[in-house]
């Protein structure tokens, strides 16, 4: 959910967790992404007992559900470079660290049955050492499920684009866009989680694509997002306040159906000795 890196090629990660619209955008990702996350979870077959890293977690959403499936034989570490948005480690059932998965060695607790990272990647420059760091902390057998998406594949927010109102919304996509692709963001990250699954060494890897077409989240994602982007957006000259205010009054008046780039999911697992 959250980006675990500041090594970038501008101003640091575009969307700032200590941002007042962070909470949000954090609660509206949850709702729109985490059904499809505790399905592959299901699927890799986490429980009684597993040591699981989440990474980037963000908000707590994630990293609660993992503690409550792994039970108290078990152990969630969650990590980010920002924790102001997770609750208290008594209450939540997990443990929080502030940490850098691409600067830092892997958190105390492993070797980890699950290592889980959304929309984490896609922001890090150095991907392949984060990569690298995420396979030499699992266990033999141990499963990494990574998320991210693939804004080029489909970079749209307004499919339909039949008037205005989504002529100017999918303009203001194309600023955010280019808004994280100067500070290194790789906007068709997600499609290539699969070979870079094998290339690590994982096996029995596999992969799925999903995006909302229009849901209520996508539209408070879409608020918190603008508002939080609003003056990059007019100070590098890729929208003016009217246009910002104008897409805003639109997406107050409902009727807009927004959707999201497409989250891509892979899943492979460490091979264990002999395997």
């Amino acid at each position: 959910m959250a980006r675990e890196t500041r090594d970038t090629f501008d101003e640091g990660y575009l969307l700032d967790n200590r941002q007042a619209e962070a909470g949000e955008r954090f609660t509206a990702l949850s709702a729109l992404f985490d059904p499809s996350t505790f399905r592959h979870f299901e699927t890799v077959g986490v429980g009684e007992g597993w040591r699981c890293w989440e990474i980037g977690s963000g908000g707590p959403t994630v990293p609660a559900w993992l503690a409550e499936r792994v039970g108290p034989t078990g152990h969630v570490v969650a990590t980010d470079i920002d924790t102001s948005w997770m609750r208290k480690e008594e209450e939540a059932g997990f443990e929080v660290l502030r940490h850098d998965v691409a600067a830092e060695a892997p958190p105390a607790g492993g070797p980890f049955d699950l290592i889980h990272a959304r929309l984490v990647l896609v922001h890090v420059v150095d991907r392949d050492k984060a990569l690298r760091s995420m396979v030499e902390a699992l266990r033999p057998g141990g499963w990494l499920v990574l998320e991210d998406g693939d804004t080029a594949l489909q970079p749209l927010i307004c499919p339909d684009e039949y008037g205005p109102e989504q002529e100017l919304a999918n303009r203001l996509r194309r600023g955010f866009r280019e808004l994280l692709r100067q500070r290194g963001a790789d906007l068709a990250y997600g499609r290539k989680l699969p070979r870079l699954l094998r290339e690590a060494g994982l096996a029995d890897v596999e992969a799925d694509g999903y995006f909302p077409v229009t849901s209520p989240a996508s539209t408070v994602l879409e608020e918190a997002t603008v508002r939080q982007l609003r003056d990059k957006l007019v100070a590098a000259g890729l929208a003016t306040d009217e246009e910002v205010d104008r897409h805003l009054a639109n997406l107050a008046a409902g009727g807009l159906d927004l959707a999201t780039a497409p989250m891509i999911s892979a899943w492979g697992r460490r091979p264990a000795d002999g395997s």
